[in-house]
């Protein structure tokens, strides 16, 4: 479906080149520092606010990492996994369905199989399925556990159960102690109750000093002080090795979550790490990754986890049981490996077909909104696919420039699920419990954090739910401009169009949410250009500055059967990142285009 703009609304939602806000004492603290004018430019316009020491950020090390001890509960959890692998109990794991989910399952099991020596045959994966189990401790998971025989006596929860008080509830009745490790916020009402222990960074009494980090990091550290416990208990001898390799997990599933890569020293850490590890190729997931991408995609960036491998995994949890996207982490050898994953291309594949055409439609039902100006879209999507609404909310903030919620029916009759995403300036999991203090028979459940949450919304109270979101959005967004917005790093100089110029850039990475790879703009000469893509939509361009050629590629630049709006010899304004070409083995600069327009 063509999406008709009117043409005043069509101004307003004109995305606007804007510099980036910048820290200036951060910069000249940088400088005096030895970073280049260009990283103190860079670092300042990602950290308005950081007062920190520069060093945990610059130069990610492991040895910023925080004891696990310091977090709340971690003991009690870590000596109650310590006692089940003593005595030999049952153990199931129970995860989200997600990359974040999946990575957690993957270093639970490992670590008890591999370090802790626990059989196979004693452990349960315990893994929701989206849309017929939905998020989290869900009812049916419940069922599904006490139904195991034999039953386990623990549960390991990872990157869900702060919010399942009920279902532990269920389950501690039933003789399951449940350890949840978890990174989302908390209810009102704190940890729940019935969970034998609750390691959660964001729980008021947890002195762990950094609350952003992901849930597979949780998961690691608790991990981490179990292989300490049982070790002080005598179970595991002293050289036992530690749980470092299984960084690599911890850092696909940190990158794909968009916890923030910002002022976290963990979070910046663990992924400079995991990547080192990952692009040693030692594990079959990894080798059969590149060999998918082709040779020329080593080494593996955070960009390569969040934009190939993360919505590989995703895309099988989206459109069916994710078990296939366990196996594929897990597998043993290249073969296997590469069997999984080509269910999980054909799955991407089919997610991607569907997201464009729910796009679509909800840019289209999201135009009244626009048209009065609210402050954040709500779209519910009749026919709309469950799996596919947390990309295309992504889509709505991408393209209008505040926060979105899309909701499709769900399982249950009568109910609705959804998944929305926020922009910078809202706090999304806060916003939702305003929601629910000003309507709570119109939002029994949610949960998330502050970039992304889900909701399930009865279908008979969506008028009241839209209404209530609204007005919870609006109370934190008073005072602040919304609309489509390009923050940049400022110009560059002919002379910085090089490789030199994007090693010395890359040097401050890992790049992703809240410290995002470096944006810039310019003005260039259209020497060529041609369409590219099955579907015609992108654009490859050979642009010039100065007496210098580049090329470059501007994805999704067109609509289907569009053509473009310039010819060769048109001058363009550009929005663009600087990337690394590599072709059979040789390197070259490309501008990647987020935004072009002609200058008139």
């Amino acid at each position: 479906m063509d999406v008709i703009v009117p043409p005043d609304l069509h101004a307003r939602l004109k995305p606007r080149l804007l510099p980036r806000p910048r820290n200036a004492a951060l910069y000249a603290r940088a400088r005096q520092e030895g970073l280049t004018e260009l990283q103190a430019r860079v670092l300042a316009g990602r950290l308005v606010a950081y007062e920190g020491d520069l060093a945990p950020l610059v130069s990610p090390s492991l040895r910023y990492l925080e004891h696990p001890e310091r977090l709340a509960d971690g003991r009690r959890a870590a000596e109650r996994i310590a006692r089940a692998v003593v005595d030999g109990e049952h153990i199931g794991i129970l995860t989200d369905y997600d990359v974040d989910g999946i990575t957690s399952h993957v270093v639970i099991r490992r670590t008890l199989v591999e370090l802790f020596g626990v059989p196979e045959a004693k452990l349960h994966s315990l893994i929701g399925h989206r849309i017929h189990d939905g998020y989290g401790i869900s009812l049916p998971l419940v069922e599904r556990t006490l139904a195991l025989e034999p039953r386990p006596s623990l549960v390991i929860t990872a990157d869900c159960g702060s919010s399942d008080e009920p279902r532990i509830a269920r389950l501690c009745a039933s003789g399951i102690d449940v350890v949840v490790s978890d990174h989302h916020a908390l209810p009102l009402e704190g940890p729940p109750a019935s969970a034998f222990a609750c390691v959660n960074p964001t729980r008021d009494d947890c002195t762990y000093p950094d609350a952003t980090i992901a849930g597979c990091m949780v998961a690691w550290l608790v991990m981490s002080l179990s292989r300490q416990v049982l070790i002080e208990w005598g179970a595991l001898p002293s050289a036992t090795p530690k749980l470092s390799p299984w960084l690599s997990y911890v850092a696909l599933g940190t990158v794909a979550d968009c916890v923030s890569l910002g002022a976290s020293p963990a979070n910046r850490a663990v992924v400079s790490h995991g990547l080192t590890l990952i692009n040693r190729m030692e594990a079959a997931c990894w080798r059969t990754m590149a060999a998918r991408l082709g040779e020329d995609s080593v080494p593996f960036d955070a960009e390569t986890l969040a934009f190939q491998m993360g919505p590989r995994i995703n895309a099988r949890s989206r459109l069916d049981d994710p078990y296939a996207a366990l196996h594929f982490m897990l597998a043993a050898d290249d073969a296997v490996a590469a069997r999984h994953l080509e269910t999980l291309d054909q799955d991407n594949q089919s997610r991607k077909a569907i997201e464009a055409e729910m796009a679509e439609e909800a840019k289209a039902l999201a135009l009244p909104a626009l048209a009065a100006d609210e402050p954040v879209l709500v779209v519910f999507l009749e026919d709309g696919h469950p799996g596919v609404q947390g990309i295309v909310a992504s889509r709505l903030v991408q393209a209008y420039g505040r926060p979105a919620l899309v909701l499709t029916p769900a399982a249950a009759p009568g109910m609705l699920t959804g998944s929305g995403r926020s922009i910078e300036a809202l706090h999304l999991r806060d916003a939702l419990q305003r929601t629910f203090e000003l309507a709570p028979e119109a939002l029994p459940r949610f949960g998330g954090h502050r970039g992304a949450a889900g909701v399930g919304v009865p279908h008979e109270q969506l008028d009241a739910f839209r209404a209530a979101f609204r007005q919870a959005v609006g109370e934190q967004l008073v005072g602040v401009e919304l609309g489509p917005r390009i923050l940049t790093d400022g110009e560059l100089t002919a002379a910085q169009l090089d490789l030199a110029t994007l090693a010395e850039l890359e040097a401050l990475g890992p790049y992703g949410r809240e410290f995002d790879a470096p944006l810039f703009e310019g003005e260039f000469l259209v020497e060529n250009l041609r369409v590219v893509g099955a579907d015609g939509t992108h654009l490859m361009l050979e642009l010039s500055a100065g007496s210098a050629s580049h090329r470059a590629i501007w994805f999704r630049a067109l609509t289907p059967g569009e053509l473009p709006g310039f010819e060769v010899g048109a001058r363009l304004c550009c929005a663009f990142r600087l990337t690394r070409n590599r072709w059979r083995g040789r390197e070259s600069l490309q501008l990647m285009i987020e935004h072009a327009e002609p200058v008139k």
